[in-house]
């Protein structure tokens, strides 16, 4: 009986097809648009996943997000610093700040000023360049993506590619000379903005001049210490707000999560795409299922019983399911892999598989339920009339 169902299943192409477009339409668009909404929402936080040392950070009480910046006194390090438990804080700048091109042109960059001493909070992976070297006069590290993109200098010719910044390159910053000492690799930001990084005085030197301009103060704490009761002292002896990493991260996706339209427009694409292969895949299957209903009758007046009927349809959902399941998830990994250079959030974890596959599986159902309910109350004597 298997074999004659998949038979008629794969007898009419053209529905077949249609089926299978269907569900990996549904698939792929329930698949892909998460992975770019995941991808985006983590992008949101990425400034903190780069910087892992720090267990603890203190910042203002108002501050909302990574880039809502509510600039502290440096005296508020000294005082984050007199907590017990603690076995370094160092100061953060954080900050944006215009960077003046070659070709007389501003970018908008996201400036970060590390302790002068330990350079803590530094990018993760230096792909040209010295750590050490942000030490140097006017020197500055940039991420790559910012280097071959938004700061890259204006080609030689007309019509031909940027020119990369690299190690031994000019910009200005606020009217102050930068010299380029390091080439990164960071994590995109969520504005996709160039990452710059200095010393904290260095920083302070470019940022126009105001009485507070320490964003962040990040703490170490004690081998042994429990690191909420240390943000709980911090706290409670500084009158500031303390966090760790993965708080910090949750306030910021929060944020976004709230008070962002991001989350309903990716909600109504996904939403849509289900519909969309619901009823591409619903419909023509109910449709095939009305032009086998001959073949049907015939099964029913030699004997089969109804519960071999369902496992036939139930087979035949299960089959183009599967196909368009690992088609719409196979395009959305192909997508994936040729926007991975690009500037396209994209994070594909394997919970998305499972999302997708249930997405899928409802499709089926519905689907093969319509086609059942036709099939069981099917009088076998349709097969004797003309």
């Amino acid at each position: 009986m298997n074999y004659i169902a998949i038979k008629m299943l794969m007898g009419d192409k053209g529905k077949y097809i249609g089926i299978v477009m269907g569900l990996t339409f549904a698939s792929l668009i329930m698949t892909q648009q998460p992975a770019i909404f995941i991808g985006l929402m983590a992008r949101s936080y990425s400034f903190l996943s780069d910087v892992g040392l720090p267990d603890i950070w203190v910042m203002d009480k108002k501050v909302q997000f990574i880039d809502d910046i509510k600039p502290l006194q440096d005296t508020e390090l000294y005082r984050v610093r007199g907590v017990s438990g603690i076995e370094w804080a160092m100061p953060m700048y954080k900050g944006m700040l215009k960077a003046r091109m070659a070709d007389g042109t501003f970018q908008t960059c996201n400036v970060i000023g590390l302790d002068d001493t330990t350079l803590i909070g530094a990018p993760p992976i230096l792909l040209e360049g010295k750590l050490e070297d942000l030490r140097r006069s006017d020197s500055v590290i940039i991420d790559v993506d910012g280097a071959t993109e938004k700061l890259a200098k204006p080609p030689l010719v007309d019509g031909d590619k940027k020119i990369p910044l690299k190690v031994g390159d000019n910009l200005e910053l606020n009217d102050h000379r930068a010299f380029v000492v390091g080439i990164a690799k960071v994590t995109r930001t969520f504005q996709s903005q160039p990452v710059i990084y200095t010393t904290y005085s260095r920083a302070k030197s470019y940022a126009p001049r105001e009485r507070k301009l320490l964003s962040f103060v990040l703490v170490k704490a004690k081998a042994g210490e429990n690191i909420h009761e240390l943000t709980e002292r911090i706290r409670a002896n500084t009158g500031l707000a303390a966090y760790t990493q993965q708080e910090f991260m949750d306030l910021t996706y929060n944020y976004f999560m709230h008070n962002t339209g991001i989350p309903i427009n990716f909600g109504i694409s996904i939403t849509l795409g289900f519909i969309v292969g619901a009823a591409i895949a619903g419909q023509t299957f109910y449709n095939f299922t009305l032009e086998n209903l001959r073949q049907f009758g015939v099964l029913k007046a030699m004997g089969t019983s109804n519960w071999t009927l369902l496992r036939m349809i139930l087979l035949q959902a299960v089959l183009v399911g599967s196909i368009g399941y690992g088609m719409g998830v196979g395009l959305t990994a192909l997508f994936g892999y040729l926007m991975r250079h690009s500037i396209l959030a994209f994070k594909f974890p394997w919970q998305l598989l499972v999302f997708s596959g249930a997405g899928v599986s409802l499709i089926c159902m519905l689907a093969a339920l319509i086609s059942i309910l036709k099939v069981i109350r099917l009088e076998p004597a349709i097969v004797f009339k003309g």
